[in-house]
């Protein structure tokens, strides 16, 4: 064995002692911060902090680690503080390893409580019962488009939108069974769609079946022979199946956007997105009217969706 070996080792273990004291001093200030964030009546969850801290990675970060690897223990050490100022229940569109889960830790780290919802609708009621403190659900994806059932609930709800999350989907081929003999393949309509072409290509002449969630796709995949189910890595580990194909989407670009709604909204970041619910009068230049200010005062719209109306 090398003899500088023990030295450099005992060096990283007096460094990895200063760390520990130094997380276990920061999250002593952190239960401080939750303390008087609590007694202003104030939301756990800051963006905006989470915004600051993030971006002080990116300027200030010039070591040999990866950026993405900081952010992810930086993630891990405010979801862990954030658990301590107070206990934090996040409610999403369930079940365990679907893709909202996964946006959800990688929004909210592993040391807040997770609450799987089996509707969208059930998401909107957790957190307006109180029963969670936020909800995350799907919004857009970059194939498939808007999901409008998220769109039509704001209508009913007084929730407010606190963040968003851009997740990269990858999407795998995931059987018990060799490809040659697998028979049918399960997973949400939706994803069928993201794989189109990958599925006309490679698995020509097999059932497609809709499931209500990727996960569902994978508990079904497990119980039958020849059956297959389009999910994430997550759900291959829980479930036990091999994975044959990765990264099988059409598009490597395949991204969908979640949000973050909670009873209140949190403090501005610098960095917002407005978004803004209107109905206007079925008439001649009515959107053209309404779109006027933002050209006028040169505010740029990244997006504009068009609802049928469910009220009278």
């Amino acid at each position: 064995m090398d003899k500088n070996l023990p030295e450099i080792r005992k060096k990283i273990d007096q460094i990895d002692q200063k760390i520990i004291d130094l997380l276990n001093e920061r999250t002593v200030l952190a239960v401080e911060v939750g303390k008087v964030k609590t007694e202003a009546g104030k939301g756990i969850y800051a963006p905006d902090r989470e915004s600051e801290i993030y971006g002080k990675i990116d300027r200030e970060a010039r070591g040999p680690m990866p950026k993405a690897a900081l952010k992810a223990i930086y993630r891990e050490i405010m979801s862990a503080s954030i658990s301590l100022e107070k206990p934090v229940q996040v409610a999403y569109l369930g079940p365990e390893a679907t893709f909202t889960h996964l946006a959800s830790l990688s929004k909210f780290g592993s040391s807040v409580s997770f609450v799987p919802c089996g509707t969208i609708n059930q998401v909107f009621q957790e957190v307006e019962r109180g029963n969670a403190d936020y909800g995350v659900i799907p919004i857009e994806n970059s194939i498939e488009g808007a999901v409008n059932h998220t769109l039509d609930m704001f209508f009913e709800s007084d929730l407010k939108i606190c963040s968003e999350i851009l997740f990269p989907i990858t999407h795998c081929l995931m059987s018990q069974a060799n490809k040659k003999d697998i028979k049918r393949i399960y997973s949400k309509p939706e994803v069928f769609g993201q794989c189109r072409n990958w599925l006309e290509r490679n698995m020509a002449g097999v059932e497609l079946v809709d499931s209500a969630s990727t996960t569902s796709a994978a508990q079904k995949a497990q119980k039958e022979d020849a059956a297959a189910a389009i999910g994430s890595k997550l759900a291959a580990t829980i479930y036990n199946l091999p994975i044959l194909a990765e990264s099988i989407q059409d598009f490597s670009s395949n991204i969908t956007r979640f949000l973050v709604i909670a009873r209140q909204l949190p403090p501005p970041t610098r960095y917002d997105k407005t978004s803004i619910l209107v109905s206007i009068k079925d008439k001649v230049g009515a959107l053209f009217e309404l779109l006027q200010p933002f050209r006028k005062h040169r505010v740029n719209m990244t997006k504009i969706e068009s609802r049928p109306s469910k009220k009278k």
